[in-house]
């Protein structure tokens, strides 16, 4: 499969990976969890984004927003990025980056891998061992999405919205989905996609992407 360009359509959510370099640790303290998120709010209501899924580990972060235009999430990613280093370089006394060059980012085909990808985010802590179960991580979307906290951070996606005709409904479909096991194949599709900077879906979805792409470079 050919590598493809990183894309930036308005509409279709994109799964975004940032990583720190060297591995080195980008939340030192709770502060600092909170600082990130309430920035993260600020820049996707600014530049129109939408945030479906999140988890915050201890060296990276993982997204899931849709961006209401082309270049929203590109956008939000830059100014967040660029925020949360004067942050932390400032409130340590350090120097120098932060980010692991660019972030790594795939369009996820909505109808067949949005659900997915999202269980894939807040299932991060557990595949670390950080926990055993996805509530136990604090810094998750899934306290959103499947428990009784309001997260004002978060939009529900149509694909979440189709859980359940109200909001309790859809919390306890959504969390009915994580007692189901992801296959390692699934993981992996997902980690190449974002690696590689493939779009992550079905063909039919691919070619849609491919046409939209094409007749944008012609505009």
């Amino acid at each position: 499969m050919a590598r493809l360009p990183r894309l930036n359509l308005a509409g279709i959510p994109q799964y975004v990976v940032q990583r720190c370099n060297n591995r080195q640790a980008s939340f030192f303290a709770e502060q600092d969890y909170t600082v990130y998120l309430d920035k993260l709010k600020y820049y996707a209501k600014k530049y129109q984004v939408n945030v479906h899924a999140f988890v915050l580990m201890t060296n990276h972060v993982h997204l899931l927003m849709t961006p209401e235009t082309e270049k929203g999430v590109s956008q939000l990613m830059q100014s967040l990025g660029r925020y949360y280093v004067r942050y932390i370089n400032k409130t340590y006394q350090r120097t120098g980056t932060l980010w692991e060059g660019r972030y790594k980012s795939t369009l996820v085909d909505s109808d067949n891998y949005f659900l997915l990808v999202s269980r894939y985010i807040e299932l991060n802590p557990v595949r670390a061992h950080m926990v055993v179960h996805p509530a136990e991580y604090p810094w998750s979307s899934y306290h959103g999405n499947a428990l009784d906290k309001d997260v004002a951070l978060l939009s529900a996606h149509y694909c979440y919205q189709s859980l359940g005709t109200n909001k309790d409904e859809r919390k306890q479909a959504y969390k009915y989905l994580f007692e189901h096991h992801i296959p390692e194949l699934t993981l992996q599709e997902i980690r190449d996609a974002t690696n590689k900077a493939w779009v992550l879906g079905e063909n039919r979805f691919k070619q849609q992407v491919e046409q939209n792409n094409q007749w944008g470079q012609r505009r």
